[in-house]
């Protein structure tokens, strides 16, 4: 399909033969809590995909790496959403990395094994707290000694099991009781950090999707990244860098997924042509959505643009692939449903994309503003 074609050759580009190690497991196996697909892709150098080359990596732009993710969902949802987990992190950190005075030694030492040694990222941000504004944690750290101890749980966590590194967003408390977001870089056999079960739907369980705890977790200050104070609601290096790609990769993943679907109703002939062409249509707008805000991204678009622009396509792919889903399922027809469980399964999971932070309504008023030329605010 010419909206899956692009993707599965960026897929191959970075990392050969990842498609037909994931294609070797039938779906349910792929979809499971004991699946295997992160390590299949481990193995196919897939933690190096956003990695610059002078540290290793694939060194993907923003368009390449949206049509890879593409690749991903369509294969394996889960793999698709718990791998944008692992990129969005290090797209932010090596954004960072490009301010000398941003990172120690230490993080950079961290940053280099990652393509080298293919380590995965777990990005701890949600803290499955209802109208939460998620760049302000409750997960807090306090100075102690040379570092900080950290005391709070992130739920969910996707990568939970697999993750070498976990990412988290604290509010770090100075001396004086002020708060400012931080990135803490916590190697995931730290003392104190603990995997507890969270994720209760079938839907996704690959993701690895469930609580960690940190309890008394001692972080060295090497490997603590802040942000700026001035104003915590408004978006600093690190929040755009973070929201921009976030956006980018999980509508691309999910988008992945839908295509799946769509891809079943074509193959098959099912419903008539126009019927047919309605569906492409819905998916492949969605599909330029997504990639002409990478170019976007790639061109040198960035700061609030890239955010409302990333959040645009979002949010206008989110209301497509929902009637995408719903007409290709119909068309599929009953016995196609009830024959397999893989229609089922693929319907519900695009329908998480609507679950990810932040929420359309959480936004409104924020775009709102930013449309009528004010700066865009996150909360």
């Amino acid at each position: 399909m010419r909206f899956l074609a692009s993707a599965h050759e960026a897929c191959e580009k970075f990392h050969p033969g990842l498609e037909a190690a994931l294609e070797a497991v039938p779906l349910a196996e792929r979809e499971a809590v004991d699946s295997p697909v992160l390590e299949i892709f481990r193995a196919h150098g897939g933690a190096g995909l956003l990695v610059p080359e002078a540290f290793g990596g694939q060194g993907a732009d923003p368009l390449g790496a949206v049509r890879a993710q593409r690749a991903l969902g369509a294969l394996s949802p889960s793999l698709g959403v718990a791998t944008v987990m692992h990129h969005f992190t290090v797209a932010m950190l090596f954004s960072l990395a490009e301010t000398a005075d941003r990172l120690t030694a230490a993080q950079r030492k961290l940053l280099a094994s990652i393509a080298a040694d293919g380590l995965l990222l777990s990005s701890a941000w949600a803290e499955g707290r209802a109208d939460q504004n998620i760049l302000l944690p409750s997960v807090v750290a306090e100075p102690a000694g040379d570092g900080y101890r950290v005391n709070g749980e992130k739920k969910p966590c996707s990568l939970s099991q697999a993750m070498d590194l976990l990412t988290a967003s604290v509010a770090v408390v100075d001396g004086e009781g002020r708060q400012s977001l931080a990135l803490l870089l916590i190697p995931a056999d730290s003392p104190g950090i603990s995997v507890e079960p969270f994720w209760g739907t079938p839907v996704l369980a690959a993701a690895q999707s469930d609580l960690v705890r940190l309890t008394d977790v001692m972080v060295p200050r090497e490997l603590v990244i802040s942000s700026t104070p001035e104003d915590q609601r408004r978006l600093d290096d690190l929040q755009t860098a973070g929201f921009t790609w976030f956006e980018l990769l999980v509508t691309s993943a999910y988008t992945g997924v839908a295509a799946a679907l769509v891809s079943r109703v074509l193959e098959a002939g099912r419903g008539s042509v126009s019927d047919r062409a309605a569906l492409g249509v819905r998916l492949q707008a969605a599909v330029d959505l997504q990639e002409g805000a990478a170019r976007a991204v790639a061109d040198g678009v960035g700061g609030d643009e890239a955010v409302a622009s990333v959040l645009v396509a979002r949010y206008a792919s989110q209301d497509l692939l929902a009637g995408a889903v719903d007409a290709a399922t119909e068309m599929l027809g009953g016995m196609s449903f009830v024959g397999s469980p893989d229609v089922a399964y693929l319907a519900s999971a695009v329908r998480a994309l609507a679950f990810h932070p932040p929420s359309r309504g959480s936004l409104a008023a924020q775009l709102v503003a930013y449309f009528e030329g004010n700066p865009l605010h996150l909360s």
